[in-house]
């Protein structure tokens, strides 16, 4: 069993948010880690106030449940709102001609990121970017609407399938 204060969900400053409210999911315990191995800056980002920051984001329930939505590091801050990249590739799958779909934050001059997914068709399935977009702009806030689709063979996942974000990043680097 867990004890209550082992694990809460904490704001940008550190402090505990109240159930259903998403932050960063901190923990402590006897068992935590005392820090990374000759990395003291990262330690003490990682480590503070006696709390592990994971990284993870999420929220606790009433019940007290904690689920985790998306990494810390993979939310796209455009124009100072925060969008999980996950939340919108849940509104791409729900498409049915759409097999699978990563999204990513790409540099905006005027937002500072903008949002960019990458789609895979079905087999034999076709549907315009445009037709993908008005679909979103149906279903989410516009400020998480993606700004470019783009169609592509197949999503760069690990051994285990958890999509790579950080390949998808110097994909679109590539392409300029």
């Amino acid at each position: 069993m867990i004890k209550a204060d082992t694990m809460k969900i904490f704001d940008d400053k550190d402090n505990e948010l109240p159930p259903g409210k998403t932050g960063e999911l901190v923990v402590k315990g006897p068992t935590i880690m005392k820090g990374y191995w000759d990395m003291p800056e990262e330690t003490a980002s990682a480590l503070r106030n006696g709390w592990l920051h994971t990284g993870d984001v999420g929220y606790m329930d009433e019940d007290g449940y904690f689920y985790i939505t998306d990494r810390k590091k993979d939310i796209i801050i455009r124009g100072g709102e925060n969008v999980s990249p996950r939340e919108v590739e849940e509104v791409l799958l729900e498409i049915p001609q759409i097999a699978d779909a990563g999204v990513i934050g790409i540099r905006d001059e005027v937002y500072g990121e903008e949002i960019k997914a990458y789609c895979v068709l079905r087999k034999d399935e076709l549907i315009s970017t445009e037709d993908i977009l008005a679909y979103c702009r149906q279903k989410l806030p516009g400020y998480k609407v993606p700004k470019a689709v783009q169609i592509i063979d197949a999503l760069p996942k690990n051994l285990l399938g958890k999509l790579l974000r950080a390949e998808l990043r110097k994909l679109e680097e590539q392409q300029g």
